[in-house]
Order: structure tokens, then C-alpha cells, then sequence
């Protein structure tokens, strides 16, 4: 087995995390797919698929290295948004909770000097601030537009 029990129980937890990002995606595209903003709607179905794939990226790697697979259970996501701020903060949110939850499994990869395991998890670091990054952005447009000016993120977005 080239991970140890430790990480793969973490990796296991985080496929469970990447999962319900991409159910939670699956929810805000909702929101703005029934308020006919269908830009935003695309940018959060692309961003569902990609956590998706994050996802199994962490599943491959644990069956790669021989570790035991258990995926956990996946809360609901949350099925609502009072505004389209509310929206895009929850996404900035869990793109910060994602960036501390890789930064542990980094921790639990440098404890036990598994390289392989570092140099797997160092592409979602610089990940992680990609999305970071993006989601801020998403967040500072949509406030200086303002809930009732909501096609001028539209219109923002077909310009990145």
C-alpha cells in the first residue's frame, strides 16, 4: 500500500467533500437558472462538473496507492439563496473551506514524508487559488451591481 491509512481516510472524507461542492454548484446554478440569468447558471454547472472531477481525482489516486475506498455520506446541499450575494458568498465560502481542508491533507502528507501524496495534492493547492481568486471576483461584480442590475454580471462574465 503506498498511502497510509490516515491519508487515505482523509482523501476518503475529502471525496465526499468534492462531492457535495458539486451538488452544492448543482443548487446556486439552480437559483440563477430560475432567475433566467443563464451565464451564471453556466459558470456554476461548470463549476459542479469540475468538482465533480475533483472528486475523482482523489478516488483514483486512493485506489492507484492501494488504499481502501469509502465514500461518505453527502449532506444535502442547501436548496435556497435569498439573493444572488447570498449565492456567490456561499461558493466563496466553501472555496475557502476547500483550500484549508487540502492545506490539512498536505500537513498529514509532510508528517509522513509521503512525496507522492505532496506531489499529488500540490495541484490543488495552486488550484485553490485559482477558485479562490474567481469566486472573490464573482462576489466584488455582483455587489457593485446590486440585486436589481444582475445582467450587468452577465454581461461581465461574457467578457472573461
Amino acid at each position: 500500500m503506498l498511502i497510509s491509512r490516515e491519508l487515505a481516510s482523509a482523501f476518503n472524507q475529502q471525496i465526499g467533500n468534492e462531492f457535495g461542492a458539486s451538488m452544492q454548484y448543482v443548487s446556486i446554478a439552480a437559483h440563477f437558472q430560475q432567475r433566467q440569468l443563464t451565464l451564471l447558471s453556466k459558470l456554476f454547472l461548470q463549476q459542479a462538473e469540475e468538482e465533480r472531477m475533483h472528486a475523482m481525482k482523489f478516488v483514483q489516486y486512493v485506489l492507484d496507492t492501494k488504499g481502501e475506498l469509502h465514500i461518505p455520506s453527502i449532506a444535502a446541499p442547501k436548496p435556497t439563496f435569498s439573493s444572488a450575494e447570498d449565492a456567490v458568498a456561499a461558493a466563496l465560502a466553501w472555496e475557502e473551506d476547500v483550500t484549508r481542508q487540502i492545506g490539512a491533507l498536505m500537513d498529514i502528507a509532510v508528517k509522513e514524508s509521503d512525496y507522492l501524496a505532496q506531489s499529488f495534492l500540490q495541484w490543488f493547492i495552486d488550484e485553490q487559488l485559482e477558485e479562490v481568486v474567481k469566486m472573490d471576483r464573482l462576489l466584488g461584480v455582483v455587489r457593485q451591481s446590486g440585486e436589481k442590475n444582475l445582467l450587468m454580471v452577465e454581461a461581465y462574465l461574457i467578457h472573461i
